[in-house]
């Protein structure tokens, strides 16, 4: 499908100012044989082996990144900007209710490392909501240690929600835990608890301090102890200013303004090369003629 994509997206390139991409490297050799400008946002983690081959072959591909800390490993690519995600205004809002419980939105894999956050939730004596969904490629990490944790005393699997959902499960948490182990390229769920005007209790790892300001829009840990004090600070953070800090932040208006300098620049620096390939081009054909 991907493929089948492709091929009318390039069919028609020519009816387009720029052609925006999220497929990561598939289409490079298209886009570098076609006219119309391109760029392409890169989501996922940068850091395996295998890609330092494909990117340094299609070095002059424009790339944008969803944080900086994203482009360490390539930090020598065509980037072009950093665009952080951003959701709609008005998709999620700050919940009423009790804040009696701890959440964990996302999926159970080992990098996300469920197992953490039912160790910060047991140490601190709050009891654990967990909505997440289990992906076929992470059915033996659940099955050999997710699992057996979803069964213990104060801790509450509610399965896979949605949007609809989110706004009440988070917005009436008192944090939001996200004790990551890999180099997270964003977290989205990150700004979907801000906007519920959650805080978030996270590890400083790959985009997480980008995202959340320290002491304003939750606490950035590197131990489970450090975690534990944490939750035990949290009532001095002021929800409605997480809430703000994600309207100045994490909208998509932002998001989408950020998009359009950036087609902007990589449209005009396409014209200018085209421009110097036509004079080039006059030139040769003059002196062919002589």
């Amino acid at each position: 499908h991907h493929i089948l994509m492709l091929e009318r997206v390039m069919q028609e390139a020519d009816h387009f100012d720029i052609v925006h991409s999220h497929l990561d490297y598939l289409p490079f050799s298209l886009f570098r044989r076609h006219s119309t400008p391109n760029v392409t946002t890169l989501h996922g983690r940068l850091d395996l082996p295998d890609l330092k081959g494909v990117f340094r072959e299609f070095s002059d591909m424009p790339l944008i990144s969803i944080s900086n800390a994203q482009r360490n490993p390539l930090s020598w690519a065509n980037w072009q900007g950093t665009v952080y995600h951003g959701l709609p205004m008005r998709l999620l809002k700050p919940a009423e209710g009790p804040k009696e419980y701890l959440a964990f939105l996302g999926r159970l894999s080992a990098e996300k490392r469920v197992d953490r956050a039912v160790e910060i939730a047991r140490r601190s004596g709050v009891p654990l909501k967990i909505a997440a969904k289990i992906d076929p490629s992470d059915r033996d990490y659940f099955k050999a240690v997710a699992e057996p944790l979803l069964k213990l005393p104060a801790v509450h699997y509610v399965g896979e929600i949605g949007d609809a959902e989110k706004a009440a499960f988070l917005g009436q948490a008192r944090a939001l835990l996200f004790p990551i182990d890999w180099p997270e390229p964003f977290g989205i769920v990150l700004i979907e608890a801000m906007a519920c005007g959650t805080p978030v209790i996270a590890y400083g790892k790959g985009s997480v301090p980008e995202i959340i300001d320290e002491g304003v829009t939750g606490f950035i840990v590197g131990s489970i102890e450090e975690a534990v004090e944490a939750v035990g600070r949290l009532h001095t953070l002021d929800r409605t200013q997480i809430r703000t800090v994600f309207e100045k932040r994490f909208v998509a208006r932002r998001m989408a303004s950020d998009y359009v300098s950036i087609y902007n620049r990589v449209i005009e620096a396409r014209s200018e090369t085209k421009g110097s390939a036509t004079t080039l081009a006059s030139f040769s054909s003059t002196a062919s003629a002589v």
